[in-house]
């Protein structure tokens, strides 16, 4: 992992001045993915859209290595890292109105009743992300858990902050082995789109 670090990861030393990483004349979007996993879609992603600059948050070691692996071996240079929790990033270190876009794939659900208040798509957080939002701007969001799915939906019908909700499966998502295995065992994949009012 060490040796692909110094070409994809942003350092949190100061706030992130996404405009210099990604500069206007060069990409005509900035998209972040919350929890990149493995990175099959973040490198997918990133790779098939070289306009847009895509930023990929994951707090698991192993996640950014393989993500890093995969962006090295395709050439991908519209691609950043950040090996670090959401909250505290956003936070700290992303100024507001930054993203055209975030990418939410198959967040933790948090099944058992006592982990509920762990789920990344609180209330709290949808409003976090309205303001590191660009107008106008949008979040992807796709989940195989039937309950966590109804709750994102009400979570975000009660926001005035956004307007959405689900969509047919969009083309540009590709199908990750971890889909594929939760398709193998018969989940339903609820994909939703909200766009900042």
């Amino acid at each position: 992992m060490d040796e692909h670090l110094g070409e994809f990861q942003i350092p949190l030393d100061r706030p992130i001045e996404l405009s210099k990483i990604f500069p206007k004349n060069k990409y005509k979007e900035i998209i972040c993915e919350i929890g990149s996993g493995m990175g099959e879609a973040s490198s997918h992603i990133a790779f098939e859209n070289p306009e847009s600059g895509y930023l990929a948050v994951e707090v698991h070691k192993p996640g950014i290595g393989a993500l890093l692996i995969r962006a090295h071996n395709l050439g991908i240079k519209n691609l950043r890292v950040i090996n670090e929790d959401i909250y505290l990033v956003l936070r700290d270190y992303i100024p507001d109105s930054s993203f055209d876009a975030f990418h939410i794939f198959f967040p933790d659900p948090w099944p058992k009743r006592r982990q509920h208040k762990r789920r990344l798509l609180s209330s709290e957080f949808i409003e976090t992300l309205a303001t590191k939002l660009k107008p106008g701007g949008r979040i992807n969001i796709a989940t195989d858990w039937q309950p966590y799915a109804k709750e994102i939906e009400s979570n975000f019908s009660a926001s005035k902050s956004f307007s959405g909700g689900v969509i047919q499966r969009p083309t540009w998502r590709p199908l990750t082995k971890f889909e594929s295995k939760g398709l193998g065992k018969e989940h339903l994949v609820t994909d939703l789109q909200y766009f900042k009012n």
